[in-house]
């Protein structure tokens, strides 16, 4: 396969939060080639596009995935909201294909009623990719805590999956 076929089946996720954004880039059918958390300070928006920024030179995907914000049910901070505006217009730049799902579709792919926590999904990407994942996979937080930073990852995990599994429209 040439570099040109590889760049189309390259999938560069992203999951912007409040530490940082967390990535994951699968390519092939079911190959995760790299995932972690790129953990930000001060100006987490500008700081958060330019790891994004670098992602996206040193992958060179064909398309880039992230959670839908735009929704009224969305439920993410503005910050993060215009952070994902932001990354959408940064892949544009880069001639980047942009696809979003809203974390309903991303509930709808991994389960048959929609209905299912996060840590749930996780723990279904955790034995899908053992390897890879499984070291990562947080313990099952309580109502008191706050989320781990290594949600992301998965996060970023599950949406490139639905890209795998559904067939969306550009953005």
């Amino acid at each position: 396969m040439n570099e040109t076929q590889s760049k189309h089946h390259r999938i560069l996720a992203v999951a912007p939060s409040t530490k940082g954004v967390g990535f994951a880039v699968l390519e092939g059918r079911d190959t995760l080639v790299d995932w972690g958390v790129k953990s930000v300070t001060g100006n987490k928006n500008a700081n958060s596009l330019a790891k994004v920024k670098e992602l996206i030179t040193q992958y060179q995907p064909g398309v880039l995935v992230l959670e839908d914000t735009s929704t009224k049910d969305s439920r993410r901070a503005p910050r993060i909201k215009a952070l994902s505006r932001k990354i959408i217009a940064l892949a544009a730049t880069h001639k980047v294909s942009v696809k979003v799902f809203s974390q309903e579709q991303v509930r709808a792919a991994f389960f048959a009623d929609g209905q299912g926590t996060k840590h749930a999904i996780a723990e279904i990407l955790a034995q899908r990719f053992p390897e890879e994942l499984g070291s990562r996979l947080p313990p099952k937080r309580k109502p008191w805590m706050s989320e781990h930073y290594q949600m992301d990852i998965f996060d970023a995990v599950a949406l490139a999956l639905v890209l795998r599994l559904k067939n969306a429209k550009p953005v």
